[in-house]
């Protein structure tokens, strides 16, 4: 079957599921979860556990199939009679949901670095978990029911449902050949399972296995409950508010699904639950009754028709009845809807008479009070205090979440909270995939996952081959599907006022403004969950719960700021970027692409910072720095970053002698001076880019150094100095974590002294570089290059270079087995498990975390390591926070300072 040309096959419409009606008091219990090896562990003679009802992968008899010439060798599975997907489907009777998982295709392989550092921190055999996911993507998608073919060719082209190995981006799914289609099972839950199972057999050759729906509908929200940060949000007066969970107080909790009819379910924990009322009044009822009243042909038309209506001139309010006045006698104002439609009953008017905006507020209001009022109700009844609603009736609607928020909290007095969910249409798909025994989602925690927004995120799937744009055999990925199509991206139409005032209904719920939001732009609210097992808290956190990494907030007068100021940034980003690449045609309109996704992104956020979450500065900068990634550009600074080293080193020499001629206290204020002053390197401030036009990156750091003048904005130099030079004399440091910053200057000529001294005195010292490249900053990779550069000119860096595995020419020395006595304390790097210009201490790599287990000294250099985030937070080791601040706003803001003020602030441990 041909598949759809248009630009985006993926609909985003409102869920009409199963489950209206009386209560049936149900109760289920889920099955432990085996967690079986990975597969990138297994052997071609392991047989992993077989279970009836989920599908495991045989591979014992595995043998290559071909010649040894052959690029992509058939792998035949003899034994295997089942196939794995890695898809599953919640089938509604308006919706069709996905979740489907892709492996991470980047796996870089373990170079000798890694290796001596793994040892070192005895990381081998270090107990950790094998988790059956590796790591990869998990992506939510969302298709009209209708549209089922549709569907099936997006499932088709991606051949989600071929398996493990195919959907994890091996390049041929020939590996299946042992596999008969007929043995390939999908996950399924919703009333379309069963009555779409035969199309599924016939399109896909897959046999639909069916999961209980209300089992899958609790598993999906405790999952998400449990594993992302910010899932649930309250919703009042149009603010959304995000809710942090306690993981120790989730249960009992209510959840009230609102599909066609609405389900009420108490949860009392993992697979603890009831369904104890419900309402055939619901999601159905308002797409029905005003398909039939207005005419609407979709149920965005219908809602977008209450962002303009006036319910009071079709409501009967308790104001009509009292020539105006309130019913304060028992708590009513003017304003209550005494009656729903009750105007209607006396006037002589017809139908056409009335404005389909007024019908459909008057409708949504109506139904919305009552499911909240119901609800609340049944909360009262199990002495519950927490409601979470799920269900793509609400889908994100203003006007539908202030609604019911304010039933609850005008029924309860304030005492109970309505709180909404992110992922709320996708809690059964999400139910359906957990109960796929082999993905082990269970064992994952809240800093494992790290949720990234793409634009078109339904249609990127990471590396994988997305929706075609003629025939199915045509695989072109989204990203160049996005370039070719001219980069069509239409930023939301900024809210405004509310149209009319005086509504009815208790009181009217503040409106975001008088426009829905299009579909295109609701899609970002969902993004894809990067799982990463890997990643760990920071052990050395004082109080991981505590903990907030994100200095500012971005309310939306802040957003403005720093919308102005990324927006400025981006052409100067773009040419960076398109140079790195080259500068070739295809480079350029990646560019373009790029700067349309990214601005896409900002309008958004602008018209509401709270779209993806808790939203720092932090995860504005990182977004910037995913979005570079998703247009394929590896690193932009690459050849800047080189240059400037190159520069550096070539004075670093000097910089050692004039070092080496002082004594100790006058040197270690220099090496403070030296690493404040190289850090004016960066390439996000947009003063520091004025400042390179100017000079050269040496002429520009001796200036820095000239003008370096205590006291400094923060300076607590004196009580790090007695720290370092009396109290630790005689007993050093154990081991320094150094968080690096910027290339160039900033580490040759600032960071690696400081290093040098510290190693010098006894220390160790590992260097913690970024994993991946954002702006100019180092990485982890470059590192050990520059260190060996470094070392031919000091005797102290190269010694504790080999020591720490980082010298290349040493490392055919190195035996196998660490000796027991090295050549020197050595110079470690490790990377910090991100790609951005600030660091979230609730996700590390777990290399770092392994590093950190006898470090009792970190030093934090940087504005987006120090400043922009983790200026307050608090560290069971002495902590040493150096940064120059480039940007008049933030020294204004959080200092009452100016721009180039340095900081050294020092918070010894008591």
């Amino acid at each position: 079957m041909a598949a759809n040309n248009s630009s985006d096959p993926i609909q985003h419409q409102e869920e009409l599921g199963e489950g209206g009606g009386a209560g049936v008091k149900h109760e289920a219990e889920e099955e432990g979860e085996g967690a079986s090896s990975s597969a990138a562990q297994a052997t071609a003679t392991t047989m992993l556990p077989r279970s009836s009802s989920r599908p495991q992968l045989d591979l014992s008899g595995a043998a290559i199939h071909g010649t040894l010439e052959d690029r992509n060798p058939t792998i035949l599975l003899p034994n295997q009679s089942d196939d794995i997907s890695h898809l599953a489907l919640d089938i509604g009777g308006s919706l069709i949901k996905l979740v489907y998982f892709s492996r991470h295709a980047e796996h870089s392989a373990e170079d000798k670095r890694k290796i001596s550092t793994k040892r070192r921190l005895e990381m081998f055999n270090g107990g950790r978990r094998s988790y059956p996911i590796l790591g990869g993507r998990l992506h939510f998608v969302k298709f009209e029911t209708v549209k089922l073919n549709e569907c099936l060719d997006f499932i088709s082209s991606k051949q989600l449902h071929r398996g493990e190995f195919y959907a994890a981006g091996v390049d041929s799914p020939s590996w299946c050949s042992g596999a008969q289609p007929d043995d390939i099972v999908i996950k399924a839950t919703g009333g379309g399972a069963y009555k779409y199972a035969d199309l599924f057999k016939e399109r896909l050759g897959v046999s639909l296995e069916k999961e209980d729906e209300m089992d899958c509908l609790v598993a999906g929200a405790n999952f998400l409950l449990k594993a992302i940060r910010h899932e649930a949000f309250t919703h009042m007066d149009g603010q959304k508010e995000y809710v942090q969970i306690d993981q120790n107080d989730l249960f009992p909790f209510l959840l009230v699904n609102v599909g066609s009819g609405v389900s009420i379910i108490k949860v009392d924990g993992h697979g603890k639950f009831q369904r104890v009322s419900g309402t055939n009044v619901g999601g159905g009822t308002y797409w029905g009754l005003g398909r039939l009243m207005t005419k609407c042909k979709s149920f965005d038309e219908l809602l977008e028709l209450s962002q303009r209506g006036d319910n009071s001139t079709i409501d009967m309010l308790v104001g009509d009845i009292y020539g105006g006045l309130d019913y304060s006698k028992i708590g009513l104002s003017a304003s209550t809807i005494a009656s729903s439609f009750g105007k209607t009953i006396s006037e002589n008017k017809e139908l056409s008479d009335y404005r389909p905006e007024d019908i459909s507020l008057s409708l949504l209001r109506m139904i919305s009070y009552n499911i909240g009022q119901i609800s609340y109700l049944n909360a009262l009844r199990y002495g519950l205090k927490r409601i979470f609603f799920g269900g793509f009736f609400i889908r994100g609607h203003a006007y539908t979440m202030d609604t019911i928020s304010f039933a609850v909290n005008f029924w309860s007095k304030g005492e109970t909270q309505a709180m909404f969910l992110r992922h709320e249409g996708f809690l059964g798909a999400l139910g359906a995939f957990m109960s796929y025994e082999k993905h082990g989602l269970d064992d994952l925690r809240i800093h494992h996952l790290v949720e990234r927004f793409p634009m078109g995120a339904p249609c990127v799937g990471g590396k994988i081959h997305g929706p075609p744009l003629g025939d199915l055999n045509e695989k072109i990925s989204w990203m160049e599907k996005f370039v070719q199509k001219g980069t069509q991206i239409t930023a939301p139409v900024p809210m405004g006022a509310p149209a009319t005032t005086g509504m009815g209904g208790f009181e009217r719920p503040t409106s975001k403004g008088d426009i829905l939001r299009s579909d295109a732009s609701a899609a970002l609210n969902v993004g894809v969950l990067h799982l990463v097992p890997t990643l760990d808290v920071f052990p050395l956190l004082e109080d991981p719960k505590m903990y907030e990494p994100n200095t500012i907030d971005l309310n939306q007068d802040e957003f403005k700021y720093w919308f102005m100021v990324l927006s400025d940034h981006l052409p100067d980003l773009v040419d960076k970027a398109v140079a790195s690449e080259g500068g070739t045609d295809d480079a350029k309109r990646r560019g373009d692409a790029f700067a349309h996704a990214f601005s896409a992104h900002l309008a958004r956020l602008m018209e509401e910072p709270a779209a993806y979450g808790k939203f720092g500065l932090a995860n504005l900068l990182e977004l910037r720095e995913e979005c570079l990634r998703e247009f394929q550009f590896v690193d932009a600074y690459i050849s800047i970053k080189q240059r400037e080293n190159e520069a550096s080193l070539a004075v670093l020499p000097d910089l050692l002698m004039e070092l080496d001629s002082m004594n100790e206290e006058a040197r270690l204020l220099v090496l403070i001076e030296g690493v404040l002053a190289a850090n004016i390197f960066d390439w996000g401030s947009r003063a520091c880019v004025d400042l390179y036009h100017k000079g050269t990156i040496i002429e520009i750091y001796r200036m820095s150094r000239k003008k370096m003048q205590r006291p400094w904005r923060i300076d607590d130099f004196d009580v790090f100095k007695k720290r370092m030079l009396t109290d630790k004399k005689d007993q050093p440091y154990k081991r320094a974590l150094l968080f690096v910053d910027n290339s160039g200057a900033d580490v040759v000529l600032g960071m690696l002294p400081l290093a040098r001294q510290l190693l010098r005195q006894g220390t160790e010292v590992v260097l913690v570089a970024n994993s991946l490249p954002a702006l100019n900053d180092v990485t982890a990779n470059e590192l050990p290059g520059i260190i060996a550069e470094a070392s031919k000119h000091c005797g102290i860096l190269r010694k504790a270079a080999e020591a720490g595995g980082l010298i290349v020419d040493a490392m055919a020395g190195i035996q196998d087995d660490i000796k027991d006595e090295p050549m020197s304390v050595p110079l470690m790097v490790v990377e910090n498990g991100c790609g951005s210009p600030c660091i979230d201490f609730r996700q590390v790599s777990s290399e770092l975390a392994a590093a950190a287990k006898d470090a009792d000294l970190l030093i934090l250099e940087g504005m987006g390591r120090a400043l922009h985030t983790n200026l307050n937070a608090c560290f069971k080791c002495d902590t040493l926070k150096l940064a120059m601040v480039k940007n008049q706003r933030l020294a204004e803001k959080l200092f009452n300072g100016n721009i180039y003020d340095c900081i050294c602030k020092f918070e010894p441990v008591s």
